[in-house]
């Protein structure tokens, strides 16, 4: 089965370097990974990994780990769409599945690529200008956009929003305006909640969280929480939980959680967050933050039990090797093995790489990736499920079809 992978992933390379249009862009080989896979996981296909590129160079890029065949794909997105120009473009920001579909949110390139979730083949886009983040719900997606330029700015004008999208059609049915440069969102109890940043508008940075009422799409609230906020979570016991960049001044980065019964901050915890993934009660986070005591980076691999509000512990890498990651700058959590997944940026400019420890913070591989590493989305057999068309779809993207 690994060499039928292989064939194929190789007659997609080779037509794709016969298009005119990418002959002065880099194809990339698909790289093989020598892993046992977790067999007693068969619910869980493999994961993707979308690689953010540096701004201005249209260099995001999408990989693939095939659980079944312990194979990394490299640059799959390429191979699979040999004629699209430019590949997936400039800066990817976001990658979630919904449906039979995988979205791939690319923040400067103004769109989002909408591919088939099996193949990875484009089947179609959507066009928001500066696009951030997507969730969905009940057949719309809801993705945030800065609206106007990249541009830094104390002074800036436009203001954000949060644009709903018919995900039978591709269209925007409406928007609905928020704070300015609005990051993450999130969806509970009928609500959508928007981390505002205000991050272009240095130092006047914002410092809510936009309450939307899905129903009628509008803002109904803002609740204050801190200054240059950007990631947001609901856990399963009515709390939702915000990052804040902070000011990388005065002002610290932490993590807050709101009580969504009250609408109100509820606290914070101190500890520096630059990601976060939320399984189960725990919530496992990375920071990379400067310290003008150290004249460094210090580095924190946290988890936050969610349920007692505590920092657990500022270290889940246990065998030491977290010496080997120069920037982590993506995280991810198996759904059952409870593996952990640590993207390294690196210089920000040669491909990254890719670690995963075990449930105990053991490395047990590593492999390289594309360019500033991000974000995941794992494949699921349960996503099958929503796909009358396709009841029994191959276990992993390019096999054929």
């Amino acid at each position: 089965m690994r060499k039928t992978v292989l064939y194929c992933l190789s007659l997609m390379i080779l037509a794709s370097l016969a298009v005119s249009c990418r002959q002065d862009d880099d194809i990339f080989i698909p790289e093989e990974v020598v892993v046992t896979p977790p067999d007693a996981t068969p619910a869980v296909k493999g994961f993707y990994l979308l690689n953010e590129g540096n701004m201005g160079s249209n260099k995001a890029t999408l990989d693939y780990y095939d659980y079944e065949t312990g194979t990394y794909s490299r640059n799959i997105f390429a191979a699979a769409n040999p004629t699209v120009p430019k590949e997936m473009g400039d800066v990817g920001n976001d990658l979630k599945i919904y449906g039979d579909k995988l979205y791939a949110v690319i923040n400067c390139s103004n769109k989002i690529d909408v591919m088939d979730k099996w193949t990875a083949r484009k089947t179609g886009q959507i066009d928001i200008p500066n696009c951030r983040y997507i969730r969905f719900h009940e057949g719309y997606a809801y993705v945030t956009s800065y609206a106007g330029p990249v541009e830094i700015n104390p002074d800036y004008q436009q203001t954000g929003y949060v644009a709903k999208v018919d995900t039978a059609t591709l269209q925007v049915v409406a928007r609905c305006l928020v704070g300015f440069q609005p990051d993450e969102l999130e969806i509970a109890g009928g609500k959508l909640y928007v981390a505002n940043s205000g991050g272009y508008m240095v130092p006047n940075y914002e410092n809510t969280v936009s309450v939307i009422d899905l129903e009628t799409f509008t803002e109904t609230s803002r609740i204050e929480v801190a200054v240059n906020l950007h990631h947001l979570r609901a856990d399963r016991h009515g709390n939702l939980w915000v990052s804040s960049r902070g000011d990388y001044y005065d002002t610290p980065s932490r993590l807050y959680w709101i009580d969504l019964s009250t609408g109100q901050s509820g606290g914070s915890i101190d500890v520096a967050v630059s990601n976060f993934h939320l399984d189960g009660d725990s919530l496992y986070l990375y920071s990379v933050a400067w310290s003008y005591v150290s004249m460094s980076n210090e580095v924190t691999y946290g988890i936050v039990d969610v349920t007692k509000k505590e920092l657990v512990t500022r270290n889940f890498i246990t065998d030491n090797t977290d010496k080997e990651i120069k920037v982590p700058y993506g995280i991810a959590v198996h759904p059952i093995t409870k593996d952990i997944y640590i993207t390294d940026a690196g210089n920000y400019v040669l491909p990254g790489t890719l670690y995963c420890f075990d449930k105990e913070g053991r490395q047990k591989w590593n492999v390289r990736t594309g360019d500033i590493p991000a974000h995941f989305v794992f494949l699921e057999e349960a996503h099958a499920q929503s796909n009358p068309i396709q009841p029994n779809p191959p276990p992993s993207p390019l096999k054929g079809g």
